[in-house]
């Protein structure tokens, strides 16, 4: 590597900024993005990398905009964005070093393209970590993962939803657990294009139909299992289109929740035919199952998963 080949920003973030800032350093033409959490830190720190070509003074003031963005709106943000060449390091080996295989729930294993899982007798979800949100790291994502593979233990639809789909992630394991039609949604162009491609990695591209669109919008058959890996805002946004895409008597996977928001969010789905089911809570994230029944169900309390 020759020196100063890439730029390199750090900036420490909590578990309510950390996606937020990922996806932005991404929009800023970030090269590579790691979040990275030292034993018993309270805070983690994220990491992005981007060309030499890259104006680093611009990248630096851009972040510190969006900083002080999140702190109008209430957020705590600690710490301030420091950009600084690198030169020592090969970026691109650090960063592919922190995605390795990682087991989710009983049956699942989420891999690189680049690392071969031991699988015993797991079910592989090779997902190459891009510009899409979705690598089963983040404790949302393993969260939605782990209430999908109990949900499809208990009994498999003919088709699923996958709304605000990244990665594609969510729609490849429910293929790869037995679902035949999966349609994944994404208002994103990248997120579509990165989810088409790791749907061909699972060989999934048969069962994964995946489209660009806006899910207050949608125009698709309702189905039986529906998920949505997306923030709080944006469930409670969706609350009247979620009841229009799950069938009666289906299952409504949410995730992307902080867990001091599950109670309001659950609230407002009720209001539109929700009851609920069970609750699960991976590193501050909280998933949530409900079921669409009809319209009066008596609230019942939140049920966690073991």
């Amino acid at each position: 590597m020759t020196p100063a080949a890439y730029w390199e920003l750090r900036v420490a973030v909590g578990d309510d900024t950390a996606e937020g800032l990922a996806n932005f350093v991404w929009e800023l033409g970030a090269l590579g993005v790691v979040e990275e959490r030292a034993p018993e830190s309270p805070a983690a720190s994220l990491r992005a990398f981007f060309p030499a070509t890259a104006p680093s003074a611009a990248l630096e003031a851009s972040l510190r905009a969006y900083l002080d963005g999140l702190r109008s709106l209430g957020f705590s943000v600690t710490g301030e964005p420091c950009v600084a060449p690198l030169i020592d390091e090969d970026w691109a080996s650090a960063w592919r070093a922190h995605f390795t295989p990682l087991p989710v729930g009983r049956r699942l294993v989420v891999a690189p393209p680049w690392a071969a899982p031991s699988l015993d007798g797991r079910v592989a979800l090779t997902i190459e970590p891009g510009r899409a949100f979705g690598t089963g790291h983040h404790g949302s994502t393993r969260g939605c993962l782990e209430a999908l593979e109990a949900r499809l233990e208990r009994a498999i639809p003919a088709a699923a939803l996958d709304l605000g789909t990244g990665s594609g992630i969510l729609a490849i394991a429910a293929a790869r657990l037995g679902v035949r039609s999966v349609v994944a949604v994404d208002s994103d162009p990248d997120a579509v294009a990165a989810a088409v491609a790791n749907a061909a990695r699972n060989a999934t591209s048969d069962r994964v139909r995946c489209i660009l669109g806006d899910v207050a919008e949608l125009d698709v058959a309702p189905a039986a299992l529906v998920m949505a890996n997306l923030l709080t805002a944006a469930h409670l946004r969706l609350a009247e289109p979620y009841s229009r895409l799950v069938v009666r008597g289906g299952t409504l996977v949410l995730g992307g929740i902080l867990d001091a928001e599950a109670e309001v969010v659950a609230i407002t789905l009720e209001r539109h035919g929700f009851s609920r089911g069970t609750l699960g809570s991976v590193d501050g994230w909280t998933t949530l199952e409900l079921h669409h029944e009809p319209a009066g169900v008596a609230r019942a309390p939140l049920h966690h998963r073991a």
